[in-house]
């Protein structure tokens, strides 16, 4: 046996016969103390394979001094007579690194990727100053010893040695990330590791390969991208302010810090713009904030309440300096201002007592600054850096975006919503016609304010016009056309049009509003009901362009919808409108109403409709008690659209109220038809007023019989005014004139406007009618 190289001779017992000097060299045991005892004892562990001798591989040896000695063993069979095995002879190389000077070697032991190398057993038998550095040992003292023993208890050391297991039974290779805290550092890593058998030339498992690949930058990296993605989905998800700024909040803790908080200036939570000149103070309210844990760390200021911040604190920095701040522990303004608001607890220690680390970042959005969210850590041990300053400021924007879009959203709502109310009637007029409820409910829905209006308008002869209309749209446009219409309707009411006629007018006007520069026609069209209630015949006449049709609830308790010809919707243009006329019972209820009431994605349309009818069929203590009611059980739980509601209960006049005589288009009939008027103001007991009543009738029959065409007839109604009524079959209308000094008529409608309270004409089927109202005598 050659002296130089490291060989060892056993006999088929695993007992050894022969020890060469590179083995002493290597081992540090003489001869005589290695022959004759078993090969076995010379390791430092048992190898994984039974049997009296050693398989080929790696080993680690034990040094006469004790050290672990690494080492490769090549295995050869020693045959004696007849070719049996009489033992075996075994080569021996050092593999530890300072006997190592292979550029592999070299490799392994320098590259920057933890590398290590285990037995079966998960004992450790080469590592390189990467895997040494982390585990804060030298490799001389790892070497040998089992993974466990060598870390402390936690979740990853203990999923590591798991792997070590599998891939030594199964022989598969895997990876796996883990996000651990090396034992070298408090810093948080990231790691991609992975785990391979290591195998004989025969194929059989003798270890297990372990590479840990440092991913801190890359699972940082991913995990801001992670972040911000879910910011674009869940932040802004309403348009309001508070609730934005709780998923701000939501985001941000525990995923940045332990403890968020959003503070707002005062003007982003009400209607008005921002200041002309920027706001300088730190005065803030807070709108939310949350902890990973409920107390920890808790809160020096309320919701809703206000915080002064003084100039050295970071969030009046990121203010002023309309960027993120990084503040840490052990900075004196930073200790200073935790001093300051750490008041003490039952335990007597500050509520923050722990935070050792804060990011402040102003809320901008369009150049503007709305607030500033501030987060801090006191139980995650990581201090924020750069990096996470980069993070919330891009954070921060995509929230001040929503804040500002809900903000404006606010301030445009309520606009139109004091538009509407202003264009919408605060009080119904006084009449005798019906007795009216009305109710009106604004939209919530992101789409903004509707264009929803309704109006009781009295008209002559104690006749009442009863309207509600839908312009198409939200928010202040619609709002705007919808005051347009509603105040043309009130025109169009006064000059006493048929419903029909009325309704063909309106369309021409929506037309009209609706062309462009060039003629073009946008998109703009409204809905509209139109009904007339004539209290003396007790007949409805209604016409629709467009719109539902009114329900109707007689005496008797019974709904039904009015055959109503819904007509083409304002603004299309080109196509009639029909009125419907039908006579109602008195004390019959008129229910007139938006699409929003009734219509709503996933709801039949007929089925609500039949829960409208079931609605108004129920008894109820009053019209308000009804309107709530119908309300309650027909409206949906989120109304998507405006929500108008009109209930009428009709009354008739009685027949003592009206009387009416036949006018002969004679002059000399004008004297008969002053005693006729006379006596009936006497029967009524309205004799203070006998005088002017006779002197209007006089002047409206005269002007009827000379300028009117026959038949005439005379109608005298006693309401919450007196109101004299003169027809004939002329469709001509009179106006009013000043007469000159040598005129010998045009006085007679002059003398009656300064006589009576409002007169004026009328259209209808046979003609026309001229009337006049005075007010009735006090008591």
């Amino acid at each position: 046996m050659d002296d130089a190289s490291a060989a060892v001779v056993v006999d088929a017992r695993g007992v050894v016969t022969a020890w060469s000097e590179g083995a002493r060299r290597l081992t540090g045991h003489r001869a005589e103390e290695a022959v004759g005892g078993p090969v076995r004892a010379l390791l430092v562990q048992d190898p994984p394979l039974a049997g009296t001798s050693l398989p080929s591989g790696p080993v680690v040896l034990r040094h006469r001094d004790g050290h672990p000695v690494p080492a490769r063993l090549t295995v050869r069979p020693l045959l004696g007579a007849g070719g049996a095995a009489a033992g075996h002879v075994i080569t021996v190389e050092p593999a530890g690194p300072e006997e190592e000077t292979s550029m592999a070697a070299r490799a392994f032991q320098q590259a920057s990727m933890a590398m290590s190398v285990f037995d079966t057993r998960q004992r450790y038998l080469r590592l390189n100053d990467t895997a040494g550095g982390l585990m804060g040992r030298p490799e001389a003292g790892l070497t040998g010893r089992a993974y466990l023993d060598t870390v402390e208890d936690a979740e990853y050391t203990r999923g590591l040695d798991r792997y070590l297991r599998r891939v030594a039974e199964t022989g598969e290779p895997l990876r796996y990330e883990s996000f651990t805290r090396a034992p070298s550092g408090p810093r948080a890593q990231a790691w991609n590791i992975e785990v391979w058998p290591v195998r004989e030339t025969s194929g059989d498992i003798v270890g297990t390969a372990v590479a840990a690949f440092d991913s801190t930058d890359q699972h940082r990296a991913r995990r801001r991208l992670a972040l911000l993605n879910e910011a674009a989905t869940a932040i802004g998800t309403t348009l309001d302010v508070v609730r934005t700024a709780e998923e701000l909040v939501e985001l941000l803790v525990p995923a940045v810090g332990d403890f968020a908080a959003v503070d707002l200036h005062e003007w982003v939570l009400g209607a008005g713009e921002p200041p002309a000149r920027p706001d300088t103070g730190v005065v803030l309210r807070r709108v939310a904030h949350g902890s990973a844990a409920d107390g920890a760390p808790e809160t020096a200021v309320g919701l809703g309440q206000t915080d002064v911040y003084p100039p050295y604190s970071p969030p009046a920095r990121a203010l002023r300096e309309a960027g993120a701040v990084l503040a840490h522990a052990g900075e004196p303004d930073f200790d200073r201002w935790m001093a300051e608001r750490g008041l003490p607890a039952v335990s007597g220690r500050p509520r923050i007592a722990g935070v050792h680390s804060l990011l402040a970042v102003p809320l901008r959005a369009r150049g503007t600054t709305l607030g500033v969210v501030v987060v801090v850590r006191n139980a995650q041990p990581d201090g924020y850096a750069a990096d996470d300053a980069a993070l919330g400021e891009e954070l921060a924007s995509r929230a001040a975006v929503c804040v500002d879009n809900a903000r404006r959203f606010a301030r445009e709502r309520s606009t139109a919503l004091t538009l509407q109310h202003s264009l919408l009637p605060k009080g119904l007029p006084g009449q005798a016609a019906v007795e009216v409820a009305h109710r009106y409910l604004p939209s919530g829905s992101a789409a903004g304010i509707g264009g929803d209006w309704f109006d009781v308008i009295p008209l002559s002869g104690s006749r009442v016009a009863l309207v509600v209309g839908d312009v198409v749209g939200h928010g202040i446009p619609s709002t705007a056309t919808m005051g347009r219409l509603c105040t043309a309707v009130r025109t169009l009411a006064d000059v006493d049009l048929r419903p029909d006629e009325l309704l063909t007018h309106l369309d021409d006007l929506v037309i009209h509003l609706a062309a462009g520069e060039r003629g073009e026609v946008a998109e703009l069209g409204a809905t509209c009901l139109y009904a007339v209630y004539d209290p003396v015949s007790r007949s409805l006449t209604a016409a629709a362009a467009g719109h539902p049709a009114p329900a109707v609830v007689l005496p008797d308790g019974t709904c039904r919808i009015v055959p109503v010809s819904a007509g083409p919707p304002l603004g299309v243009g080109g196509l009639p409108f029909e009125a419907t006329e039908i006579r109602l019972p008195e004390g019959s209820l008129v229910a007139l109403y938006t699409d929003g009431l009734i219509e709503h994605r996933g709801r039949d349309i007929d089925s609500v409709t039949d829960e409208l009818c079931r609605a108004l069929e129920v008894s109820a203590d009053s019209l308000e008690a009804l309107a709530d009611a119908v309300l309650r059980d027909v409206l949906p739980d989120d109304p998507a659209d405006d929500v108008a509601l009109l209930l009428a209960r009709t009354r008739a006049l009685s027949p003592d109220q009206v009387v009416t005589k036949d006018v002969q288009p004679d002059p000399e009939e004008v004297a008969a038809v002053r005693v006729w008027a006379g006596e009936r103001l006497a029967a009524w007991g309205l004799d203070e007023v006998a005088f002017i009543t006779e002197l209007v009738v006089s002047e409206l029959v005269t002007n009827a019989i000379r300028y009117g065409v026959p038949p005439l007839h005379l109608r005298l109604i006693r309401d919450r005014t007196l109101i004299c009524e003169v027809a004939d079959a002329s469709a001509t209308s009179p106006h009013l004139r000043r007469a000159h000094v040598y005129d010998e008529g045009g006085r007679g409608l002059l003398l009656v406007a300064q006589l009576t309270q409002r007169w004026g004409s009328r259209q209808t089927d046979g003609g026309k009618t001229i009337w006049a109202e005075q007010p009735l005598p006090q008591g």
